[in-house]
């Protein structure tokens, strides 16, 4: 965890990105959005987390983001991996129908099976902490 909060911090400020928080898709994306956010803590861009479900509960809050997110924040969306790049998709929607604005995507793995090049098709950066060819994994 400590690890991929850094190396997720180091990827976010080598983009020139300035979120003021980062989130993504529960439950995958849930640990890397707080070790980053812990890993930002007393830096000069510390970090909030969020998570945001499928779809809003009944009960409860009733929303479909929870944490610290807020209109007109921006945001990095953060994966455990990238595949497909439905979960970041979906996290990205409800992310703009909640008001704010996504600046990018982090994932620690890029599987490499096209999810990647279909969020940047939709003009989301995409920053990978690695791949499944570096990993030996393909």
């Amino acid at each position: 965890m400590v690890l991929i909060g850094r190396m997720g911090l180091a990827a976010i400020r080598a983009q020139g990105w300035r979120p003021r928080a980062v989130g993504g898709l529960t439950m995958g994306a849930d640990p890397v959005a707080y070790a980053i956010a812990a890993a930002s803590q007393g830096t000069d861009l510390e970090l909030d987390a969020f998570s945001v479900r499928k779809e809003a509960k009944a009960h409860g809050t009733g929303q479909q983001i929870e944490g610290n997110f807020r209109a007109g924040d921006d945001v990095a969306i953060v994966e455990d991996v990238i595949t497909s790049g439905g979960s970041a998709s979906r996290a990205i929607e409800a992310v703009e129908q909640a008001g704010g604005r996504v600046i990018g995507v982090v994932a620690v793995v890029d599987r490499e099976e096209g999810g990647r090049g279909l969020l940047e098709e939709g003009g989301v950066r995409v920053v990978s902490l690695t791949t499944a060819s570096k990993l030996d994994l393909k």
